[in-house]
């Protein structure tokens, strides 16, 4: 208790409370009520000065109070909002999994020419390609075959008749023509082969004489020996006797009309004495007789044989000229037979020599010539060396127009035959031409594609793997040549495999349905919204789209609205927005709903009421 006369003032002092923060009221100045106040007057002024901070301490409760209070209406105005979104109603829930109200997705008939295509990817290779492996023939003492020149590179142009290689010092030379090589040509040979080489010979200026056609005769020979020469080389024979049979032949006929000779002259001397005859024929042959001819007129006919034998010496065949000489003792019959066998014997001596002399001359190996289509033809690839063995191909010849080929699986070969329609189109020059299908194969290919390209890669798509079953080839020619450029380039084909015949009414596929009877119809709608069924006749189908007839002349025209699916009535009717069409034929496109329904049927969940 505060003595009389003392100022009441609280704990803390100066009247404030501990805090500092407040005045009690009646505190700070109470004064003795027996006092005149001039203490109470004085500790006025003495606590005027910590008035202002009393100001601001009650300013900053206040502020923190308030923000407590804006905290809590925050904190309940999102449990509010939670709450709404994640507590629904049974309506709400209802109304969410129910089905959503549904309208007509609706699509314009049009008419136009309607073609079902294939796409593909092919390579754009040479009509043909050659590799050049030749295999020289093993003479006596021949080593294993060896590059001895290459005079070309990879990209150079061939001509008709050019070198292309030396193996073992042997020309590898090109010639136009469709037959490949398979046999030795030689003269004498005949067929359609030789045909082929008598016309390549004339078409390079190797004229080739009065040889019959297909026949090896002595034209052909004089025209092969040129060609050969032309390119700096000589025709191996085809003989290789050095001759030798051809002079023995010539030898005979020779011997032969030296027999006929004496023959006649033994003829003329008709009645002359049996052994002057003999003596005289011993005499003319140059190799007397062994036998005297001094032996009498008795013995004739022994002196007449005798002097036979000497030209028998020469003539290697006529002894009976000399014994007829004798025996005949000028008898007119057997000089007249004499006379004939010599003839003969003549005349076999000379159909030798003729089948000699036809066997005889030059020869084309088959390893010596490559067979190609057409010229110019181009070197695509060099694999040998000069110097080093032929141990597989030397060079690769690519020779005639540019086609694209392809391989095809069963379900696309199914589709596709020689005569249709393509489209060749190279990304990387900007190139579209039209072709058309020239082959597809019937039997599977098997190993490496045509044109170096791996199976599965530069446009063999639809092939298996190297080595492996490569599936159907096919082959497209283009309506006009293909530009060189584009050899070897992976190009894409759209091959139309089916079209309408002119223009045709056409409406996607998910507008036609089948009836309980088997026909077909789609669902037209009117002008005024009501949906009729018309009978209709479906035609060539592709790109999502089907050509349709309506069985009654004039029910469906161009323009007309056809019904292909629903969607919901504030979806609208698909044609704007979206109409789940997937852009042709209903198959995943937008909706109307930002594409929510994945098969575009048009019917996406039906947001909450």
């Amino acid at each position: 208790m505060n003595e009389p006369g003392d100022v009441a003032v609280e704990p803390g002092g100066d009247g404030v409370e501990p805090g500092g923060d407040v005045v009690e009221p009646g505190d700070g100045d109470a004064r003795d009520p027996g006092g005149d106040g001039s203490a109470g007057t004085a500790d006025a002024a003495q606590d005027a000065p910590d008035s202002g901070a009393l100001g601001s301490g009650a300013l900053g409760r206040g502020r923190r109070v308030v923000l407590g209070v804006v905290a809590g209406a925050a904190l309940v105005a999102v449990g509010g909002l939670l709450a709404t979104v994640l507590v629904k109603s049974p309506a709400q829930v209802a109304a969410e999994t129910g089905p959503p109200a549904q309208g007509l997705l609706t699509a314009e008939v049009e008419q136009r020419v309607l073609a079902r295509t294939v796409v593909t990817r092919g390579t754009v290779v040479a009509d043909q390609s050659v590799d050049v492996a030749p295999q020289p023939r093993a003479g006596e003492g021949a080593a294993a075959a060896v590059v001895t020149k290459l005079p070309l590179k990879a990209g150079d142009a061939v001509a008709a008749g050019q070198l292309l290689a030396e193996v073992s010092g042997r020309p590898v030379f090109a010639l136009k023509g469709t037959l490949p090589v398979y046999r030795d040509l030689r003269p004498g040979s005949t067929g359609d082969d030789v045909a082929q080489l008598q016309q390549a010979l004339r078409a390079l200026g190797h004229g080739t004489g009065a040889d019959a056609k297909g026949v090896f005769g002595a034209g052909t020979k004089a025209a092969l020996t040129a060609r050969y020469r032309a390119i700096g080389y000589d025709p191996l024979p085809a003989v290789a006797d050095g001759g030798e049979a051809v002079k023995a032949a010539r030898q005979a006929v020779r011997t032969a009309q030296w027999a006929v000779e004496d023959a006649s002259a033994d003829a003329g001397n008709g009645a002359g004495a049996g052994n002057g005859a003999g003596a005289g024929a011993g005499g003319r042959s140059g190799t007397p007789a062994t036998g005297s001819p001094s032996a009498g007129p008795a013995s004739g006919a022994g002196d007449g044989e005798t002097t036979g034998v000497g030209r028998t010496g020469g003539v290697g065949r006529t002894s009976g000229v000399g014994r007829t000489g004798g025996k005949s003792g000028g008898g007119e019959g057997d000089s007249g037979r004499a006379l004939a066998r010599a003839r003969q014997a003549l005349a076999d001596a000379r159909a030798e020599l003729a089948s000699v002399e036809a066997a005889d001359g030059p020869m084309l190996p088959a390893s010596e010539t490559v067979i190609l289509g057409s010229f110019p033809a181009r070197v695509s690839g060099i694999a040998g060396r000069v110097g080093g063995p032929v141990s597989g191909p030397v060079l690769t010849l690519s020779a005639g127009e540019l086609v694209v080929e392809t391989y095809l699986k069963d379900d696309k070969k199914q589709l596709l035959r020689a005569g249709m329609s393509v489209v060749i189109a190279s990304e990387a020059t900007g190139l579209d031409a039209r072709g058309k299908v020239a082959l597809v194969a019937g039997e599977r290919s098997t190993g490496r594609p045509a044109g170096g390209q791996q199976p599965g890669q530069g446009g063999q798509g639809d092939a298996a793997g190297k080595g492996g079953d490569l599936g159907f080839r096919m082959v497209v020619r283009a309506d006009r040549p293909l530009p060189p450029a584009l050899a070897g380039q992976d190009v894409r084909l759209t091959i139309e495999s089916a079209s309408t015949d002119g223009q045709a009414l056409v409406v996607p596929v998910t507008a036609v349905s089948a009836t309980a009877d088997g026909g077909t119809v789609v669902t037209a709608v009117g002008g005024d919204g009501t949906p009729r069924r018309i009978e209709v006749r479906v035609g060539t189908s592709g790109d999502g789209y089907v050509a349709v007839t309506p069985v009654r002349a004039g029910a469906l025209t161009a323009g007309a609205k056809v019904v292909i699916g629903a969607a919901p009535k504030d979806g609208g009717n698909g044609q704007d927005g979206g109409d789940g069409q997937g852009g042709r034929d209903g198959q995943g496109g937008r909706d109307g709903q930002g594409g929510r329904d994945p098969k575009g049927t048009g019917s996406p969940r039906r947001p909450a009421e």
